[in-house]
This record gives structure tokens, sequence and C-alpha cells, in this order.
């Protein structure tokens, strides 16, 4: 029998094995993919319930916001929302092109204060 800590990082979890990791009963995760749309496991024949990575990532996350934070299930709603309609992150190219330009700005606004601290009197 395979145990629980030899399944590898990317690997699908049950039900059973996503709550045995958090600590949350069958019944809380059921319930919070009434609630959270971004939840969604993968099911299978007979309803079986597999979680990606990235389902067990926002349960942890759900967990914290609602048992460590203090959020209610419409504040937790809200925010996951949010975040979904926030603009996707720039692709990589144009993060360096800013980051150039920036930088340009930076060493122009040095220099202008170094010439200025140059024509002062002293």
């Amino acid at each position: 029998m395979v145990s629980r800590t030899d399944k590898a990082r990317g690997a699908f979890r049950t039900i059973g094995e996503v709550s045995a990791e958090t600590g949350l009963a069958h019944h809380i995760l059921r319930y919070w993919e009434t609630r959270f749309p971004q939840l969604r496991p993968v099911t299978r024949a007979g309803n079986r319930r597999y979680y990606r990575p990235e389902d067990v990532a926002l349960v942890r996350r759900i967990d914290t916001l609602l048992n460590q934070q203090g959020y209610t299930i419409r504040g937790v709603q809200q925010l996951l929302a949010d975040a979904d309609r926030a603009p996707p992150p720039a692709p990589a190219d144009e993060q360096a092109d800013l980051t150039a330009m920036l930088l340009a700005i930076r060493n122009r606004i040095a220099d202008a204060l170094r010439q200025d601290e140059s024509i002062k009197p002293r």
C-alpha cells in the first residue's frame, strides 16, 4: 500500500487525503465547493472527488482566511472574486522593459540632483 508521503507533489488527492492533510472534515470541503466557485475538484465515476494541487492550495487559503484571519464566508467570496477580476501580471518582457525605463528615470533624477548640488554655492 502506498502511503500519503509517497505520493508525488503534483498528484491529485482524494477528499480523504485533503481532509487528513488539512484537518478539515469531508462535509466542510463539500460545503465549500458549493460556496466557492473557484474550488472545483475533478469528479470521476461515482462522483469521487480528486483535488488538484491548486485546489488543495485554495482549500488551505480559504481555511486560513476563515479560521485564522476571521473572515466570513461572504468576505472570502468577495476576496476570491476580486482576485479573479484582477488583471493578469505583465509578461516578463514587459516587466523587463518597465524595469529598464524606471532605472533610466532614476538615473536621470540622480544626475539632476548631482548637478544641482554642484551648482549651489557653499
